[in-house]
């Protein structure tokens, strides 16, 4: 069974920046499709950016240019690098993997975090 627990969630102003991580437990990681998911309050779940086991990245357009996904393999870590951040960037972000090894861009991930939440004020 994999286990995924987030962390770097917390409050910041609008303009701010954080820095999400996950550990990922199992000895396939990278192998896995990998991805960040948030649900804001009262939306529906949205794929923010996700990276295969090539490091190909995929990200919502919402997101281009300011946030940015990374792994580290040898650390079994996920990683998501938030920048000039917006109010509507509020919600709760699930790290999430998939059984190999790439991406499709949908939300159809095997594995799930509890997630980190994520508050962003104007």
């Amino acid at each position: 069974q994999v286990q995924l627990v987030e962390s770097g969630g917390g409050s910041v102003q609008a303009g701010g920046s954080l820095r999400l991580s996950c550990a990922v437990s199992g000895n396939t990681y990278s192998r896995y499709c990998m991805g960040w998911i948030r649900q804001a309050p009262q939306k529906e779940r949205e794929s923010v950016a996700q990276v295969d086991s090539l490091s190909t990245t995929l990200y919502a357009d919402s997101v281009k240019g300011r946030f940015t996904i990374s792994r580290d393999n040898a650390k079994n870590a996920l990683y998501l690098e938030m920048t000039t951040l917006k109010p509507e960037d509020t919600g709760m972000y699930y790290c999430a993997a998939k059984h190999g090894p790439y991406c499709s861009g949908t939300l159809a991930f095997d594995y799930w975090g509890q997630g980190t939440q994520v508050t962003v004020s104007s």
